[in-house]
């Protein structure tokens, strides 16, 4: 019997349609297009603006939107899984709120934080539903309300982050297709460089923590980038090296957009040229969980079967991580 692999049948992006561009940015704190292009390649982001719109309502887009190109009942999907860190609330968990809004009644759902490698955390642990053979529809969102959590007189942050959302269509595969193998790390102690302080049980909210801007992200830029650069490339070379694949092997990096230097460093670490590479952070900024689905959407008509991926990602906490996969179907 052949092995069941978990492969990706379908991908769905979707964001907002009001734009932040750096030119708008130069109007609220002291920053330049020039200044941030150098330093992150990005341009512009998305915002979700609207009373009563949350993260839910991004990925809720992107599911209807899979599940009508995937032609796939709703009634039929077994699973769905939210990598988010803007959860639509503390409890209940983002998946289940998708879950009531997409008419996925006979899906069990859950949230997973795992920062920005959070797409690449619930998309391994997604597979191995599918490989045991329990499921045959699975849903794995990443989405984002950066906005949300995004301090707007910090320019050292706020320059980053967009929203933005994406959802794959996870089915048993046979022929060879699917994820091949995944490599996930985890170190604790990174937490004091990139974190939320305040609003868990740690410290919960009050007059002061609102005071103090403690809701907002707060990153230790440098520390974080050496990090990031580090990890992402270690990585993303190990697991070529573990499944035998050399640079001419591989058809696309699908990197985590959070700098277009640590995409860079990543690319030259495992000899691809940047041809090779999906990059649209200069559109969308950093959108944490969003990234990489969106990058599979925006070049779904580019992929063609048996194609050779690696997926790569580094996130707040510190996590790290990287998913080789061969894609299963080519462009409709």
């Amino acid at each position: 019997m052949n092995k069941i692999n978990a492969a990706i049948t379908g991908i769905q992006g979707y964001v907002p349609p009001d734009l932040l561009t750096n030119k708008d940015l130069e109007k609220i704190i002291d920053t330049n297009d020039e200044w941030i292009i150098s330093r992150t390649g990005i341009k512009e982001r998305h915002i979700l603006k609207g009373e009563g719109l949350a993260t839910s309502d991004m990925a809720a887009e992107a599911v209807k939107g899979l599940l009508k190109k995937t032609n796939t009942d709703p009634l039929d999907v077994d699973l769905l899984i939210c990598a988010t860190v803007t959860a639509d609330m503390v409890f209940p968990s983002t998946a289940n709120i998708v879950s009531d809004k997409t008419g996925l009644k006979n899906a069990w759902s859950f949230d997973l934080n795992a920062a920005c490698s959070g797409f690449l955390f619930a998309l391994s642990t997604a597979a191995q539903f599918i490989e045991t053979g329990k499921y045959k529809k699975v849903i794995v969102i990443g989405a984002d309300k950066m906005s949300s959590i995004v301090d707007y007189t910090d320019r050292t942050t706020c320059i980053i982050f967009g929203d933005g959302s994406g959802a794959a269509m996870l089915e048993p595969t046979t022929d060879g297709t699917g994820i091949i193998d995944s490599i996930m790390h985890a170190d604790g102690s990174g937490r004091d460089f990139l974190h939320q302080k305040a609003g868990g049980s740690l410290k919960p909210a009050s007059h002061e923590t609102v005071d103090a801007r403690e809701h907002y992200v707060f990153q230790e830029g440098k520390s974080v980038f050496k990090f990031a650069v580090s990890k992402m490339a270690d990585v993303s070379a190990k697991i070529m090296e573990q499944n035998n694949l050399k640079s001419e092997d591989i058809s696309w990096l699908v990197p985590h957009q959070a700098n277009l230097r640590i995409i860079d460093a990543t690319a030259r670490r495992m000899g691809l040229d940047k041809s090779k590479v999906m990059i649209n952070i200069e559109k969308y900024g950093n959108t944490t969980n969003g990234t990489i689905p969106l990058c599979l959407w925006e070049w779904e008509d580019q992929l063609k079967k048996g194609d050779n991926l690696v997926l790569s990602a580094f996130g707040g906490g510190f996590t790290w991580g990287a998913i080789y996969l061969k894609w299963a179907y080519d462009p409709s």
